[in-house]
């Protein structure tokens, strides 16, 4: 069972990144431009994973892909996405992992 958990968890962090880096840079702005756009987004994709079947630890997996794929290749937008990512830049993968359940809960 835990071979498939993984399998599972690694199918959801391809297909997150995948679809961020795919997504086009207007899309982009629209989502980062205010942190009530960006706590939709995400709360919209959190339904999905829902809807889906995804548990709590799943979905955090999946919120962690794209924090890390937000540190890595955007600039923050106003001050609670720095916030976010000053926060995101001084954890280790554990808090980092955390904040992810806490995001997912804030959307939810």
């Amino acid at each position: 069972m835990e071979h498939n958990t993984n399998t599972n968890d690694s199918k959801v962090g391809s297909k997150v990144e995948g679809k961020l880096s795919n997504m086009s840079e207007d899309k982009k702005e629209d989502i980062l431009d205010n942190f009530e756009s960006f706590k939709s987004y995400l709360g919209d994709k959190v339904d999905k994973a829902d809807k889906l079947g995804l548990n709590e630890e799943q979905k955090a997996k999946a919120a962690q892909k794209v924090g890390d794929y937000l540190a890595k290749h955007e600039e923050p937008k106003n001050r609670e996405e720095k916030l976010l990512y000053e926060l995101w830049r001084a954890g280790n993968k554990e808090e980092q992992h955390m904040l992810s359940h806490m995001l997912v809960k804030l959307v939810s």
